[in-house]
């Protein structure tokens, strides 16, 4: 049973110190972003406005289909972290200035799923965001918006769309030895890149009220526990060997632990120790590290996130183009949605990014 609920109204976590606690404050109609932003003056400014610039930048570069031209690594994974990045800041998404971003986006994604198996190409990477993107959508974004009247397309509910993308999700891993992920629906071996973008959307779908077995999630988290060595680095796709820079790894590996509640478990210390002591390391894969590492601290150490948090402004504030979007090698959009996602633990609007 699909539980609805309003993700405006889910906002969660400590504010950042010595500023007031945040409130909700959605534009109505097309009003545009102000230097104030959409939530109150709890968010800096700096963070206000390179949002702004990014969203104005995600807004002029969809395409017609509703999604993005990311190059090579453009498909619905790209789709859904542009959608996360459009609702992570609590624009309104039925009737704000980027509704239509928002609702191309979800038809896309509706469109190009796959009504037998419920799987949404051209990998499971790309499956993982995108279902993650439809788990946070759902309860914020109304259904009767998402399509006109007299559209042709098959007018799934979001709650349908999850529902079978869940089933894809559980279906590979069944057939994974590992009880993984890689990129093919039907593969065999496994990679902790993949498992955790698939990870975190059935867990986002379980927030959300979906049935996600616990077997399922049981054996997954088992999976990235044999991948961490005991200095808390985490292997790609061997086990972990101690040494090496493993900060996206550590960090994804880390947040699927915490979210799924699992801090009993000898991986979650590790790989929180390994982070902690490397909070200074630049990370290979840069916007893709600091996607899931300022999830990972934010989760359970928040007072090093607040530092931590301080310095990729700086950074961030240096990198941004004039255009809004951010340099890197995932792909213009995908390095702008990672980078604009990285500072959205500032808003706390994604119910996924609750403590």
């Amino acid at each position: 049973m699909i539980s609805r609920r309003n993700a405006l109204a889910l906002l969660a976590g400590t504010p950042l110190a010595g500023l007031s606690s945040v409130q909700a404050q959605p534009p109505t109609g097309d009003a545009p972003l102000t230097d104030r932003g959409y939530i109150g003056s709890a968010v800096s400014r700096d963070v206000q406005q390179m949002y702004k610039k990014g969203l104005a930048f995600l807004q002029a570069t969809q395409d017609a289909r509703g999604t993005w031209p990311a190059g090579e690594g453009a498909g619905a994974g790209t789709t859904g972290l542009a959608l996360l990045a459009c609702l992570a800041s609590g624009v309104d998404p039925n009737f704000g200035p980027f509704r239509q971003v928002i609702r191309k986006g979800l038809r896309h994604l509706i469109d190009v799923q796959s009504l037998v198996t419920g799987y949404i190409g051209p990998s499971m990477y790309h499956h993982g965001f995108a279902l993650l993107a439809l788990c946070e959508a759902m309860g914020s974004v109304d259904d009767t918006l998402v399509f006109d009247a007299d559209d042709p397309q098959e007018k799934r509910s979001l709650a349908q769309t999850v529902e079978l993308a869940v089933r894809a999700a559980l279906t590979a891993q069944k057939r994974n030895r590992h009880r993984a992920w890689r990129y093919s629906p039907g593969a065999n071996d496994a990679d902790t890149s993949v498992s955790g973008a698939v990870m975190m959307g059935l867990l986002a779908a379980r927030n959300a009220g979906v049935e996600v077995p616990d077997q399922n999630i049981d054996q997954a988290l088992q999976y990235f526990v044999s991948m961490t060595a005991e200095d808390g680095t985490v292997g790609y796709v061997e086990s972990g060997a101690s040494g090496g820079e493993s900060i996206a790894r550590s960090s994804l590996t880390h947040l699927v632990l915490a979210l799924a509640k699992r801090s009993d478990l000898a991986a979650y210390q590790a790989t929180l120790d390994y982070l902690l002591a490397n909070l200074e390391t630049e990370p290979s894969w840069p916007e893709y590290a600091r996607y899931y590492q300022a999830q990972a601290l934010f989760q359970s150490a928040p007072k090093q996130w607040s530092q931590w948090n301080r310095t990729l402004i700086a950074k961030s504030l240096k990198l941004q183009r004039p255009d809004g979007s951010f340099p890197g090698e995932v792909g213009v959009t995908n390095s702008t949605s990672m980078s604009l996602l990285a500072l959205a633990l500032n808003f706390r609007f994604l119910p996924i990014y609750e403590r």
